[in-house]
C-alpha cells in the first residue's frame, strides 16, 4: 500500500475512532450523543441512525461528536471521563499497532487532543478540572487557562517540530 494513503487511511480511522470514543463514554454515562461528524464546513449528506444524525461535510480536514446538554449536568469525574475517553482510545490503539504507521498515528491524534487549545479534549478537561476545583464557574479562570493554554500548546507544538527537523 503507498504510504500516503496508509497515512490518509490511519488518519481517518484514527479520528473515527477517537469520536466513537467519547460516543461510547457518553452513552455509558447517560449522555445523549446528537451528532457524529466527519469532516467540517457545509453538509454534503447525512442520515438519522435511532437518535443520532451522521454527516458528511465539505472539508475532510477532522471529526466531531455533538452531545447533549445533561454532559454539564454530571459529576466532574463523568464528564471528565468522556472528555478523554477519546485520547484513552487512541492510546490503546496506538499500544495495540505498535511501531505501525497506525499505531504512530494513533500516538499523535491522542497527545495532540490532550493539549489545552481552545475546544480540544485538553482544554474541555482542563475547565472541567477548574470547575471542580473552584466548585463553580469563573470567567477570568477559564478565559486564563484558554490563554494560558494556547501559549502553551504553541510552544509545545514549536519545540516538537524544533526537534524533528
Amino acid at each position: 500500500m503507498p504510504l500516503i494513503f496508509n497515512l490518509i487511511i490511519s488518519a481517518l480511522v484514527a479520528m473515527i475512532i477517537h469520536e466513537l470514543g467519547h460516543v461510547v463514554a457518553a452513552r455509558m454515562c447517560g449522555v445523549r450523543t446528537l451528532e457524529f461528524g466527519l469532516g467540517y464546513g457545509p453538509k454534503l449528506c447525512g442520515l438519522r441512525i435511532g437518535r443520532m444524525q451522521f454527516h458528511l461535510r465539505a472539508l475532510p480536514l477532522g471529526t466531531y461528536v455533538r452531545l447533549d446538554g445533561t454532559l454539564l449536568q454530571k459529576p466532574f469525574p463523568q464528564q471528565f471521563f468522556i472528555h478523554l475517553s477519546g485520547a484513552i482510545v487512541n492510546f490503546a490503539a496506538a499500544l495495540v499497532a505498535h511501531e505501525t504507521i497506525f499505531g504512530w498515528i494513533n500516538l499523535l491524534v491522542g497527545l495532540a487532543n490532550l493539549l489545552p487549545i481552545y475546544y480540544h479534549d485538553g482544554w474541555k478537561c482542563g475547565v472541567v478540572l477548574l470547575r471542580a476545583v473552584l466548585k463553580r464557574r469563573s470567567v477570568f479562570a477559564e478565559k486564563s487557562f484558554t490563554y494560558v493554554g494556547g501559549v502553551v500548546s504553541l510552544v509545545l507544538i514549536i519545540v516538537g517540530f524544533y526537534h524533528v527537523l
